[in-house]
């Protein structure tokens, strides 16, 4: 089983891409597996025989080192290894206990890799791996004997466009056979679609005596999304801070670059954004912070760089991909990136540096014209995350010559969440006021 991100310590095996027997080449994808954050595709980078497989599809909670599959150098006899074993291979070790508290804390980010936004190894880690010799085995609890359902055959593999359009027309995605690659969903298949013969509707009684409910298993991704909310709120006290921003010039000047560009970018409200959010958070470095405990010592640490988190809503859940050294990024160069990160994001396709680290967040919601405005929650150790709502217009009352004269605004409200153990009140305020002051001039961004 290898390591796909830093803090991996187990997986769960999910679909085959080949079957014992079949030539490798490096870059072929041999199986997908599901991590603690994400489903992911093994490209193994050496070329061989798959001689037999050790896992099979749906085995759950594999240990990180422990035996999967049997390779052979191309030109080898794979008979002999039908009977092998996973007793031959050397057998296999349960995967690591870990408390919730220090889950939800490497989920967020690997520990000390020597980037300046990595958080420090635990001291418990280190001393658990000296013990680890002494420990008795874990016991295993008993089986029912039936065969594990794999994350592919609870989540099908679908493209977003296809999942949309499928809960829009009320079309079972379970039902649909896809015929994109490897099985996946498409959009031709949901259009093509065609339900089988309707039951008759049940009977009152029959209606009475069905289940009220329907139980989804937690994938290991929901697990570790809802650990980190519950380790930010009980770890970091919560304050917020909410300013309206006029965007009527940000709104002008993004027109205006737009239509110049011909077609090689169309820049969105949310870079501009992003953008301020670096600005406010060079002027305001104290809010580019998170707080950190190591070997027994504790202390602030203060970003150079700001590398801002983006959150993006994909099948799976919640993701934040990074944004590195916005401060140095042109207004073109960021919508590229957000574009290219995003899309990546929804198809499961990112590594772990895009998206563990960062030193600040940002929330849009503003394409729901339902939401004026939200509150966030911190993404840990970051210190600070930005909600943003929907753009409104508000009437704007202006004494002329003539009299009152009623001009309209576009405004959005922003509410920024901070951690009142790295920000002070005064500080989170001075931060909303720069971002304001930046947003309300735009032409600033572009100096």
């Amino acid at each position: 089983m290898p390591a796909l991100s830093p803090t991996m310590t187990a997986g769960n095996i999910g679909t085959w891409q080949k079957k014992a027997g079949d030539t490798i080449s490096p870059g072929d994808v041999l199986v997908e597996i599901e991590t603690d954050k994400a489903q992911m595709d093994f490209e193994f980078q050496e070329e061989g025989v798959l001689a037999k497989i050790l896992k099979d599809s749906g085995e759950k909670d594999v240990a990180v080192g422990n035996p999967i599959a049997v390779m052979i150098e191309e030109g080898e006899d794979p008979a002999p290894f039908e009977s092998f074993t996973l007793e031959d291979a050397g057998g296999e070790k349960a995967p690591p206990k870990e408390a919730p508290k220090e889950e939800a804390s490497e989920s967020s980010e690997p520990p000390e890799t020597g980037a300046e936004t990595s958080p420090p190894a635990s001291k418990e880690d280190s001393k658990s791996a000296s013990k680890s010799d002494s420990k008795p085995a874990a016991l295993e609890s008993e089986s029912t004997g039936g065969r594990l359902q794999t994350s592919l055959d609870r989540e099908p593999k679908i493209s977003p466009l296809a999942k949309a359009l499928a809960l829009e027309q009320g079309v079972p995605i379970k039902d649909v056979k896809g015929t994109g690659a490897g099985g996946r969903i498409t959009k031709e298949d949901i259009e093509k679609f065609k339900p089988a013969s309707a039951p008759a509707p049940p009977t009152a009684a029959a209606s009475a005596s069905g289940a009220a409910y329907e139980d989804t298993p937690a994938s290991s991704m929901r697990k570790t999304i809802a650990n980190r909310l519950i380790q930010s709120f009980n770890q970091n006290p919560h304050y917020f801070v909410s300013a309206s921003l006029s965007v009527t010039k940000l709104l002008k000047l993004r027109q205006a670059l737009n239509a110049s560009a011909d077609g090689k970018y169309k820049l969105s409200v949310n870079d501009f954004l992003v953008k301020a959010c670096a600005v406010a958070l060079l002027k305001v470095p104290a809010v580019n912070s998170s707080w950190r405990e190591k070997d027994g010592s504790v202390f602030i640490r203060k970003h150079n760089s700001a590398d801002i988190s983006v959150a993006v809503a994909t099948p799976i859940g919640l993701m934040t991909p990074i944004v590195k050294g916005v401060e140095g990024l042109g207004l073109e160069k960021i919508s590229s990136q957000i574009k290219d990160l995003g899309k990546r994001a929804r198809d499961g396709k990112l590594k772990p540096e895009e998206y563990q680290g960062g030193t600040f967040t940002i929330s849009n919601m503003g394409m729901n014209a339902a939401v004026e405005r939200f509150t966030a929650v911190i993404n840990p150790p970051q210190a600070g995350i930005l909600a943003v709502g929907t753009t409104k217009k508000v009437a704007m009352p202006q004494e002329t010559e003539e009299g009152t004269q009623v001009e309209w605004d576009d405004q959005i409200v922003v509410t920024g969440s901070f951690d009142h153990k790295v920000v002070d009140g005064a500080v989170g305020g001075e931060w909303i006021r720069e971002f304001k002051k930046v947003v309300e001039n735009p032409l600033d961004l572009l100096l």
